[in-house]
């Protein structure tokens, strides 16, 4: 292999790391972010949401509720190591008080209103 190929290649694996640092640091933001927005929601009061053992309801809530900026917590999630993995309890979607009527309405709008007690 030549200098300039060795250059070459040393440059593509630089830009790779490069973007892939960039690509974490975004994550970390991401997550960041939503330890934060839990931790202003605790402060304030949450409220139940949801309560289901649809895990595709729950991470599809989980996803439209992120996008709007809502915070979202997942009660008893780990509760399956407990119970055997059977999945018959229940796991809670915990929102900001003050973010409730907004997430009532935006799940509303995505076809998920029927979902949700007294929707």
């Amino acid at each position: 292999m030549e200098i300039s190929e060795c250059r070459r290649a040393l440059l593509r694996a630089l830009l790779r790391a490069s973007q892939l640092a960039e690509a974490i640091q975004r994550s970390c933001r991401a997550l960041i972010s939503g330890e934060e927005a839990s931790a202003r929601a605790s402060e304030r009061g949450s409220i139940e949401l949801l309560r289901t053992n649809d895990l595709v309801l729950i991470s599809r809530i989980e996803a439209i509720l992120f996008e709007t900026g809502i915070a979202v917590f997942v009660a008893d999630r780990h509760m399956s190591a407990v119970e055997g993995s059977l999945g018959f309890l229940p796991r809670r979607l915990m929102i900001d008080a003050a973010d409730a009527a907004r997430a009532r309405a935006v799940l509303t709008e995505a076809g998920l209103g029927e979902e949700l007690p007294n929707g």
